[in-house]
């Protein structure tokens, strides 16, 4: 039943009453790592560094002096954050063996909080990706392939291809921390969002995925993609962890200088009764070429759902959001191709056994240490950044994200609360389906609806909001104003309280292990 529990009411009061014990939930979280082995959501399982802290843990409740919340909860981080002691990969050649001398702010202010670390999660390699299929790693899969509602509704072509090439991809690039929360192995998990990240397979995997504003929570420590837009991001199974999450996260930190002066207050979400005082944003621009039916249909629904509760939704323009995408990409390669020098073989990660100069040993160290996405990714980058280009490319696009960032005040400005868009064009594609595609195309269709709130730097949540005709999760997005997390994650859990989407019933594949389990969940366990 813990397993099932909502942070702040179920679990940790289980904790405190002793109804379960710190191990206990951690070796049961552990037990679920390993027999969903196949789901590849894990690159590193801490089981030892695990054991030692839910111990501590135990000892701390029966002093009865829990450190919060957190205390004795297992999380799980994407693994492009640095953890001392623990491998840091980034699912990359580059960074394979690496072993950092110290936390992330974010990660260090869980383990302050006594959270249990259960390992580092699959992801795109460096973050770069919308499938978490692009790792050295391989592919994540997603839960919901295994589960009851997918398999009654997919109707394999052939027997043989029922198993093997039927399952669906988790979205990402933070893929694996979505599908270790969906799967129950942890109860929050870490991602990074750099143009969806985050909201990308939460939506996929029916979870909740928040992006924070910019600057509310530390970078220290995560390695970066997109300096200017790449922020933590929370996954969670239900918008009141997500609040709790943001509690112990957010704030100040003196290694991270664009990290906000203010303090930061955690709150409690209310729960919302009236919802006639808001103002509900449907930006008309978000109807992207592309865009599901199916899904189409939901964002209506949803749009209505708050009108018929007496809320005021009204049609909102943001012009400039057709040339995001294409601004985000010259933005997003650029930064890439800096971040991306300091993997030079001299310092820290691979090194070419090539002798002949250093530079050979450089060119060769990164020909070997990076997949042909990053490879890519650097040479746009390099090519946007050239003398006779800089001011076509890199100047003209900031100046283009200053419009598209000006857009989004005048909304907020003329009195809309909250924006309701959807997250992706669809459900989760197969694998099969997903790799016809190159990276750089798939990203663009992926990050369509998602990468403009980066870019202006503002808060959104993907909530799970309904299945699929094929029994796949699909979210909407909530876009809220700079700062205002509270305001936007109350209406998220208005919403998720309205939408009651549906238990995952996880089938455990036999092929895969001997024994059939069965989890369920509602999406407002809180």
């Amino acid at each position: 039943a813990a397993l099932k529990g909502g942070l702040r009411f179920q679990v940790a009061a289980a904790l405190k009453e002793g109804h379960v014990t710190p191990t206990e939930l951690c070796q049961s979280c552990l037990s679920l790592v390993k027999s969903t082995k196949f789901l590849n959501a894990y690159i590193t399982i801490a089981e030892e560094t695990a054991l030692k802290q839910a111990e501590e843990s135990e000892k701390r409740y029966k002093r009865g002096q829990p450190l919060g919340v957190l205390d004795g909860i297992p999380i799980a981080v994407k693994d492009n954050f640095n953890t001392a002691g623990i491998e840091t990969t980034c699912a990359s050649n580059m960074l394979k063996g690496y072993i950092s001398p110290y936390n992330a702010t974010v990660v260090q202010k869980l383990l302050d909080q006594g959270a249990v670390l259960l390992g580092k999660t699959n992801l795109d390699e460096f973050a770069m990706g919308s499938g978490s299929t692009d790792g050295v790693f391989g592919p994540v899969r997603n839960p919901w392939s295994y589960s009851r509602q997918y398999k009654e509704k997919s109707v394999p072509k052939s027997h043989s291809e029922d198993k093997e090439s039927n399952w669906v991809i988790t979205g990402g690039s933070s893929g694996g921390s979505a599908a270790a929360v969906s799967s129950f192995t942890c109860f929050a998990a870490l991602g990074s969002d750099t143009g969806g990240s985050t909201r990308n397979p939460a939506a996929h995997c029916g979870v909740v995925g928040l992006k924070p504003t910019y600057g509310l929570i530390s970078r220290h420590g995560l390695i970066p993609l997109v300096n200017s837009m790449d922020v933590p991001g929370i996954l969670t199974r239900c918008v009141d962890d997500a609040a709790v999450m943001l509690g112990s996260l957010a704030g100040h930190d003196p290694k991270d200088s664009t990290t906000v002066q203010d303090s930061f207050k955690p709150f409690e979400l209310p729960n919302l009764t009236d919802v006639s005082k808001l103002s509900i944003g449907i930006p008309k621009e978000y109807h992207a070429p592309g865009l599901s039916s199916e899904i189409l249909a939901l964002w209506s629904k949803a749009a209505d759902l708050f009108k018929n509760a007496g809320a005021k939704v009204i049609e909102v323009s943001l012009p400039h959001t057709r040339y995001s995408i294409v601004c985000y990409h010259v933005l997003c390669t650029a930064e890439v191709a800096s971040n991306m020098a300091r993997f030079d073989g001299l310092e820290y990660g691979h090194r070419s056994d090539m002798n002949k100069s250093t530079e050979s040993m450089y060119a060769a160290t990164r020909r070997e240490g990076f997949n042909d996405v990053v490879r890519g990714r650097i040479l746009s980058g390099n090519y946007f950044l050239l003398k006779e280009n800089y001011e076509n490319y890199f100047i003209k696009a900031q100046k283009v994200r200053r419009l598209i960032a000006n857009d989004f005040v005048k909304v907020f400005r003329s009195g809309v609360d909250v924006l309701l868009t959807p997250t992706t064009l669809s459900d989760a594609v197969p694998y099969m389906e997903f790799i016809k595609e190159d990276n750089r195309t798939r990203s663009a269709q992926d990050d369509i609806l998602t990468q403009a709130a980066n870019m202006a730097g503002l808060p959104a949540i993907n909530v799970p909001t309904a299945l699929s005709e094929r029994g796949l999760p699909v979210g909407l997005q909530f876009i809220g104003r700079s700062f205002q997390e509270k305001q936007l994650l109350t209406v998220a859990k208005w919403f998720e309280k309205q939408v009651k989407f549906p238990m995952i019933q996880l089938e455990e594949v036999k092929r895969h292990d001997h024994s059939v389990f069965q989890h369920q969940k509602s999406a407002s366990f809180s």
